[in-house]
């Protein structure tokens, strides 16, 4: 789905029949100013389907960005001002700001992660945990917000995950299978450090180390040569991301980035004085 798309459904979804309000209020094209505002210090992402979706009920609109995406922006600084016909631009107000919050607080929340283990070679991952639609955006956001994306989606790279071990009975059968029909990279994930051994015999691309302890963590990457890439995923947490890094992984995804981030606080600002 598009991003035009996307937007269409949600102001299909805000307004099926119009906006009862504001349209019973009967109100003539009234042209003026809105700010749009940081209600707390956040990482700016989704200027994109914020603009695109004011254009969409006020295409004769101008918005002035005081930002670009990726950029920290700090409580109560203006993020962009918008110029046009407000009565539109009100009716626009809940989607636009609804994917520009969703989206920001995607990036902000990212950031936190990445200044956690900033100084370490480890990098931030996001996972396939998105919502529905979404994807782009959000792993565009976690971009913003300084993070790595991991695959896109199934079609892109290989992982062999425990359902896949289970029903194949080991990594090397499984391995084994994934090269008799694919040459491209192989990741596969390891739940103990006799996973990891079974992993490094078979000479794949990446280990992702799965729900471990910092003390088993040690020992797997022990074992794992240094051409081996290491990725360490399960409850990773602000509290818990930096001790991860120093251990020396090369990647850490963090489902939390896109599946549970709290929508950044912001708000338009309306000048009907103007």
């Amino acid at each position: 789905m598009t991003l035009l798309e996307l937007i269409r459904a949600a102001i299909k979804e805000d307004m099926p029949h119009g906006d009862v309000t504001t349209e019973s209020l009967a109100l003539k094209p009234r042209m003026g100013r809105a700010r749009l505002k940081a209600k707390e210090d956040i990482v700016l992402s989704g200027a994109m389907a914020f603009e695109q979706s004011m254009q969409a009920l006020e295409p004769t609109c101008r918005i002035k960005w005081h930002f670009e995406e990726g950029d920290e922006i700090l409580k109560n600084q203006i993020i962009c001002t918008i110029e046009g016909d407000l009565v539109q631009i009100l009716k626009a107000e809940r989607v636009a700001l609804n994917f520009l919050g969703h989206l920001s607080g995607i990036a902000t929340h990212t950031r936190r992660f990445v200044k956690k283990i900033a100084g370490t070679k480890t990098k931030i991952l996001d996972t396939r945990k998105t919502t529905p639609a979404f994807r782009d955006l959000e792993k565009r956001a976690v971009v913003h917000g300084g993070g790595v994306n991991h695959r896109m989606n199934l079609s892109d790279a290989i992982l062999i995950k425990d359902n896949h071990i289970s029903v194949m009975g080991g990594i090397t059968n499984a391995i084994n299978r994934v090269r008799e029909h694919s040459n491209l990279p192989i990741e596969v994930e390891a739940g103990t450090v006799e996973d990891v051994k079974e992993a490094v015999a078979m000479k794949a691309h990446r280990i992702l180390l799965d729900n471990m302890d910092n003390d088993t963590l040690k020992k797997a990457l022990e074992i794992i040569p240094a051409e081996v890439e290491t990725e360490a995923s399960g409850n990773m947490n602000l509290d818990r991301v930096a001790s991860v890094a120093a251990l020396g992984v090369n990647y850490i995804s963090v489902g939390a980035l896109t599946h549970s981030a709290p929508c950044a606080d912001v708000s338009l600002v309306f000048q009907w004085e103007d």
